[in-house]
């Protein structure tokens, strides 16, 4: 384990000094070079800890943006590839992905074609045209806003604050380049030459920023986000809108009909609603009121990983929503910590452990995480059951207190 985190740290070190050799005026064919020498393949999350070092260490975050195009272009062909599967479509990395595809299609096909007419004759109605263009790509404000206004949130919400910081100041610089652009093509002083320039430069910035994103930014949010957080995005995009192009339909994660699956299962529950068990017997309510009542919270998973159920306490420790019932409890968890989760269900599920513990200070609170291997009367694996407590006050007790006190 040591080796690999000396290696990260002698990457990390030397990505570091590639960007300030570029920093410090260095040739990029001559860094490409070194880099390409030096480093094997680099991963997205190291580029985000380089820049966040970088930060830290005292370089202000434009000179970081100023050098951004010049590192995505030597990363370019370096960056480890990381395969992750085609989101749903109307997903919010499928909708950026589409944007992305709609917007390089429409400067191939419309805004090229134009500036090539100019570039033979400069002409009142050539203008109109390039203009036209402009106005439509100015569209990619939508884009950038979601991207700064939902994405960005979350990636901080989880320390990752370089990468978004840098990006924000890129897509600031583009905006500003689309309007220079619209205020060159619309001034008759300016000559075919300083027209043609300007675009050709806006352009290749706005496809540069496309590589980042689906090269660097969406790879990092899909390792990161967990699929509620993506609901979040999805529902409150359609208030800023969108680039060129709309979602056909609306993601929906997918969720097992619990209601449904279960209903016939309730034989031994009578038509008052009550539940008989081996020790008692109960009404519905009063099951729901009893399990809500305990100081500590509870989440139950089938035997399928489906979470079928959480009490509904009024201090919960660890927030949980309704959304979550019927989804698979890896769903439930960054991509990141996904092992983890899995490691501790099949740990239970195979007998290997009856149950794992963890503990962890939250603030004020200490939390004890309990999972319990869930058995039916023949012993047979029915589920995994999660106790959250927080054991403060439990710890702080000393001494005694009786009944008659």
């Amino acid at each position: 384990m040591s080796r690999i985190i000396n290696n990260r740290e002698y990457r990390q070190k030397k990505l570091k000094e590639i960007i300030l050799e570029l920093h410090n005026g260095k040739n990029v064919d001559e860094v490409r070079e070194k880099f390409q020498e030096i480093i094997k393949g680099v991963s997205t999350k190291e580029i985000s800890e380089m820049e966040a070092e970088l930060i830290k260490e005292g370089m202000k975050v434009e000179e970081i943006q100023r050098l951004c195009d010049v590192h995505a272009a030597v990363f370019k062909g370096s960056i480890e590839e990381i395969h992750h599967p085609e989101k749903e479509e109307g997903h919010p990395v499928d909708v950026i992905k589409k944007e992305n595809e709609a917007v390089k299609s429409y400067i191939k096909s419309h805004l090229m074609p134009n500036l090539d007419e100019l570039k033979k004759a400069d002409s009142h109605s050539v203008r109109l045209k390039l203009m036209e263009n402009i106005n439509m790509l100015f569209d990619l404000d939508k884009h950038y806003s979601r991207k700064e206004n939902l994405i960005f949130p979350y990636l901080e919400k989880y320390g990752i604050t370089a990468p978004p910081k840098v990006m924000w100041g890129v897509d600031d610089e583009i905006r500003g380049a689309l309007k220079e652009c619209k205020e060159v093509v619309n001034t008759v002083e300016k000559g075919p030459q300083e027209i043609i320039t300007i675009i050709e430069n806006t352009t290749k910035r706005i496809d540069e920023m496309i590589f980042k994103e689906e090269n660097i930014l969406l790879p990092m949010c899909i390792d990161t986000f967990s699929e509620d957080e993506w609901l979040d995005i999805e529902s409150e995009s359609d208030e800023i809108g969108y680039c060129l192009v709309s979602p056909s339909v609306k993601w929906k994660p997918i969720r097992e009909n619990l209601e449904g699956k279960e209903k016939s299962k309730l034989a031994n529950e009578n038509s008052e609603g009550y539940i008989k068990f081996d020790t008692g017997i109960l009404k519905v309510n009063e099951i729901s009121a009893i399990l809500d009542t305990l100081p500590l919270d509870i989440t139950f998973v089938d035997k399928e990983g489906i979470v079928k159920y959480f009490s509904g306490g009024s201090e919960r420790i660890f927030p949980r929503t309704k959304t979550v019932i019927g989804r698979k409890v890896q769903n439930c968890h960054p991509p990141a910590s996904v092992h983890i989760v899995e490691k501790v269900v099949e740990d239970l599920k195979s007998g290997e452990k009856e149950h794992e513990d963890f503990w962890i200070h939250m603030g004020e609170l200490y939390v004890l995480i309990k999972y319990y291997a869930v058995k039916n009367e023949k012993g047979e694996f029915i589920g995994v059951l999660e106790i959250t407590q927080n054991i403060k006050e439990i710890q702080e007790i000393t001494g005694e207190k009786r009944l008659l006190e």
